[in-house]
Parts: structure tokens; C-alpha cells; sequence
């Protein structure tokens, strides 16, 4: 059955919502939790397709695991590792499990895993996980698909990376963390997920400094010096966007809670910018609002702390109708202008020249029906229909699910007329009846 999202737009979203933790950061925390022998504990993870797959990854290594829905927890018991193989079956699905390769390669001095291949995206290279595998001292061959990597031994090294690329960075931090010596990655990433990584590691019993600047140093240690532990995941500051673009594309009101507004600094000022009113109410709370019609505003998308390239989508859906014409110039993927037809088909004016977009505000966008290419693409045509007068009706919802939880019941809980159904299903009442949830109830499900 194929699922799809009918939205009746129009109107301002009021009320609020609980962040859920951070897709990026929880799935390398379970690739890192191999490191360690016996049973880590991960709280604040959210119930995402995403998750079901990394689990399944690991699992597939001989790693035991156990996730409990109520308490949004996850268990993962790496006493015992059977295979040291990754399987195409499963990479393939999700880029973010070939993380596992350095976990492997450091613990099991081996490794195979699948290479992840295209991304709807662009095309997102592996060759910076390669080079540094090998100055660290690896063996790699590329066989049939698959990197094979052997290393009895791994031995610091500097490593300086082209671009600071998250996942070489992330991949290499954990094969250090069993080396002979020092390692020093040069130009890393330096997003939170990568500190949350960081963090997580040192709880462990690892030596990692430097985390969230241009320069981080592995201290290698001994297999025994590393241990089991709780650990909660850091909250999906992608997530928080998300909704802060929903409540200011509809001229809403909303508190938006277990944030860290230090993992927005960047996209807070554009949005301030376009018009939105953003108030600290606690150190994990912010209050969001909007009253006027939003000013145009160019944006580039770049690495942390720079404006993210995952939430480049919401704010062209945002400034559809924005007044005057806004540039958005997407400086880390070749193929996330996906969204654009998709918003043209809604009425939005936008022209699109290779990595340069052109957004000229109209008056307002009208519901369509639309399809989702990719996860960041799908939350802008919910923002847009959000914005949209009249219906519209969402597919491709699976890319959806790999990064939001409960997102429909959490949009609903601001007001949305949102509902998730199948072709089989019968929707011939009007969405108004088919929504008519309490958010008393909506706020015991949250």
C-alpha cells in the first residue's frame, strides 16, 4: 500500500513541540557503541526507519541489540563480534552505516563493507574515508563492490582532510581510537553530531579532544580501557528547523522544546532576517513567531557552523512568498534542488541555474499534489502545503520517515490539518473530520 499525506493549508500553526533526538548523531553513537564490550545503553533515540536500519546492520555484525519504543531507548550488546562484513543489502539503504567500516577495521583489525553508492542528492564520495584508513595504516582493496580493509595494526598519523567531510571524519575519529599514538585529523567537520560523537567516545574511555573545531586529536588507547555506558543523544537540531520554518511560513506562534539554540546560531539570524521573532524561554526552549509577510533574504548553504545544507529546502519553501527575490546558492551537493519542480507546481516562481536558485516571492502558494525525492526535499512540500491555500497531497513518504518522528501528529499538534492515509483507505470526509484530535490527546502521545 502506498501511503501519501493530505494538507489543508492556510492556516497559522500555534502550540508546541518536543524535539526528538538527533537522527546524525544517534546512528554513529550505535556504530561507536561496537567499540566498546558488553551492553551500551543510547537514550533519546528516535523511532525512524533510519534506526531500524543501522540496527540491522549492526546486528548482522553478531551484535545483539534491544530497542525499547516507550522509552526511546537502545540497547546494544557488543561482547561477542561474529562477522565483520556490512552487506550491500543494507549500506545501500542508508550511506550513514558505512561508518561502521571504522569501528570495524580498529576492533577487528578487518573489515567489508559494502560501498554505499549513489544518493538521490548527489553523488557523495568515499575516497577521503579511504586515504585517511590508509595513512592510519589500513590495507584496502576494492573488490566487487565492497572495500576490504585489513589492518593488524594501525598506528597514528596527521591526516588532513580536502573538505571537511562529516562522515570521513566521524569514520576516521573511530579508527583512531584503538591506534599506536597520536592522530590528528586536520580540516574536520565540525558539526555538534561530531562533539556528540566525541563525547560519547571519551564517556567510553577514549582520549578524543579538539571536537567541534578544525582540528581534532585521537589519543589511541587499549581495547581493555574501553567500557560499556548510558549515553543520551543530543537533540535533532534539523528537527527543530523544521518546525521553526513551519510556524514562521504560516504566520504562527509556537514553543519549540529540547532544543540547543547553539546548534542554530547561523539559520536564526537569516530567519530574524526574513522577519521571525525567535525569544530564548529557557536554555532548551525557544518561543518562534511570525506576523508579516517575510522580507527576501540570500543564502549559502556551508559546512558548520555556516547555514545547513539540510535545511537549504526549507528556507526556499519559506521564501516562495516571500517579498522580493531571493538567492540561494547550494554550495555542497550538485542534486539538492530537488524540491524545485515539485514547489513550482504549487505556484512558486523559482529559476534554477546549476547550483544557483532564484526565488521571486508571490503572493501565495496553491495545494497540489506533490512527491517527495529525498528526506529534506519532503519537509519542504510539507512546509509549502502548510503555506498553500487549498489541499494538497504528499508521496513518497517513506524519505519522510527516515528523519522525522511522529511528524504528522506533531505538525497536528500545532493546528495542522495533516493526515497520513493509504489508497485503500476511506477519506471521503472532508480532512477537517478526519482530524478532529484533541491536543490533549496529541500532548500524551508526544
Amino acid at each position: 500500500m502506498v501511503e501519501k499525506l493530505k494538507i489543508i493549508g492556510g492556516n497559522a500553526l500555534h502550540g508546541e513541540v518536543s524535539i526528538s533526538g538527533a537522527k546524525n548523531s544517534v546512528l554513529k553513537l550505535m556504530a561507536a557503541a561496537i567499540l566498546a564490550k558488553g551492553e551500551t545503553v543510547i537514550h533519546n533515540v528516535p523511532e525512524l526507519t533510519d534506526v531500524q536500519i543501522m540496527l540491522k546492520v549492526i546486528e548482522g555484525l553478531g551484535v545483539k541489540t534491544r530497542y525499547d519504543k516507550k522509552s526511546k531507548s537502545v540497547a546494544i550488546d557488543a561482547a561477542d563480534i561474529t562477522s565483520i562484513t556490512a552487506k550491500y543489502e543494507l549500506v545501500s539503504k542508508m550511506r550513514a552505516s558505512f561508518i561502521v567500516l571504522g569501528a570495524l577495521v580498529t576492533r577487528c583489525k578487518e573489515a567489508v563493507v559494502a560501498l554505499p553508492g549513489g544518493c538521490a542528492i548527489g553523488e557523495r564520495r568515499v575516497d577521503f574515508h579511504i586515504k585517511g584508513l590508509e595513512a592510519l595504516g589500513a590495507d584496502i582493496k576494492i573488490e566487487n563492490g565492497y572495500v576490504h580493509a585489513k589492518a593488524p595494526k594501525l598506528t597514528g598519523t596527521d591526516i588532513y582532510l580536502d573538505i571537511p567531510s562529516v562522515g570521513a571524519t566521524e569514520n576516521l575519529m573511530l579508527a583512531a581510537i584503538l591506534a599506536e599514538g597520536a592522530t590528528r585529523i586536520q580540516n574536520a567537520a565540525q558539526e555538534p553530531e561530531i562533539v556528540d560523537l566525541a563525547n560519547f567516545l571519551n564517556a567510553m574511555g577514549a582520549d578524543v579532544s579538539g571536537a567541534g573545531t578544525s582540528e581534532i586529536v585521537i589519543n589511541g588507547v587499549k581495547q581493555e580501557d574501553l567500557h560499556p555506558i548510558e549515553y543520551t543523544t543530543i537533540p535533532d537540531r534539523i528537527e527543530a528547523g523544521t518546525y521553526m520554518a513551519a510556524i514562521v511560513a504560516t504566520k504562527g506562534k509556537g514553543l519549540i522544546k529540547n532544543v540547543l539554540p547553539s546548534h542554530l546560531t547561523f539559520y536564526n539570524s537569516k530567519l530574524i532576517k526574513m522577519g521571525a521573532n525567535i525569544k530564548l524561554i529557557e536554555p532548551t526552549v525557544i518561543e518562534v513567531s511570525c506576523n508579516q509577510r517575510l522580507n527576501s533574504v540570500n543564502i549559502v548553504t556551508q559546512p558548520y557552523p555556516g547555514f545547513p545544507t539540510d535545511l537549504q529546502s526549507l528556507a526556499m519553501a519559506m521564501l516562495t512568498t516571500a517579498d522580493g527575490v531571493s538567492i540561494i546558492t547550494e554550495s555542497l551537493y550538485e542534486n539538492r534542488f530537488m524540491q524545485v519542480p515539485e514547489l513550482r507546481r504549487m505556484g512558486a516562481d523559482i529559476h534554477q541555474e546549476r547550483n544557483h536558485a532564484l526565488v521571486r516571492g508571490v503572493k501565495n502558494l496553491n495545494g497540489a499534489n506533490v512527491k517527495a525525492s529525498d528526506l529534506r526535499a519532503g519537509a519542504s512540500l510539507i512546509v509549502a502545503a502548510l503555506m498553500a491555500e487549498g489541499e494538497s497531497v504528499i508521496e513518497a513518504l517513506h524519505h519522510i520517515d527516515r528523519g522525522y518522528e511522529l511528524f504528522e501528529t506533531k505538525f497536528a499538534n500545532l493546528g495542522a490539518n495533516i493526515v497520513r492515509y493509504n489508497d485503500e483507505d476511506d477519506i471521503s470526509n472532508s480532512l477537517n473530520n478526519h482530524c478532529q484530535i484533541t491536543k490533549g490527546n496529541l500532548n500524551a502521545s508526544i
